[in-house]
């Protein structure tokens, strides 16, 4: 085979290998917009904001160090609706159910039928853990639109690398003597 051959096939792979990296860049920064507009909008209706600097509901230990810093602000991101979830929610389910969860509370409210201050209690528990799982639904989504920008950026950054290595590629290719044999 000549080298001038291998010279050639080798930029085109190169060529193929940059379009693909700049599409998957375009694709990974479009499923980043999309991820994230979606989980602003959907947060964003929901009209949940966090209590007011020096709020009584601040004053918890548990929940004092993690919603401080959003203090007054209105809930709008994944990394938001984590803390809000895992250290208001949480906090106050715990509160609920006094340490039970809301199957151990179920469960012994099934054997209790006639207890209606346990169902109601199993009711808001079920309602805080439904309410607790759709936003930790929305930081997972909101984490893989973090995880899509940073990919859409290594891949361009590829793309550039891959770019330049195919422009040497090419030089080679021209400055080649096309007899020269591997």
């Amino acid at each position: 085979m000549r080298r001038k051959t291998l010279d050639l096939l080798l930029t085109w792979v190169g060529v193929v290998i940059t379009v693909g990296l700049i599409g998957a860049s375009g694709l990974l920064m479009w499923g980043y917009t999309f991820a994230n507009s979606q989980v602003h909008n959907q947060l964003a209706a929901q009209k949940i904001f966090f209590p007011a600097k020096n709020s009584p509901e601040l004053q918890n230990p548990l929940i004092k160090p993690y919603l401080e810093p959003y203090a007054g602000k209105q809930l709008l991101t994944g990394r938001e609706a984590e803390v809000w979830a895992d250290h208001f929610i949480a906090v106050h389910l715990d509160e609920i159910g006094a340490g039970q969860t809301y199957a151990q509370l179920s469960t012994k409210s099934q054997a209790d039928p006639s207890n209606t201050a346990l169902a109601k209690q199993v009711q808001l528990m079920f309602q805080g853990q439904t309410l607790r799982s759709m936003l930790l639904t929305a930081y997972a989504f909101g984490m893989f639109a973090i995880i899509a920008q940073w990919s859409a950026a290594a891949a361009l950054l590829l793309a550039l690398v891959m770019l330049v290595l195919t422009l040497i590629g090419v030089r080679q290719y021209r400055r080649r003597d096309p007899d020269v044999e591997i």
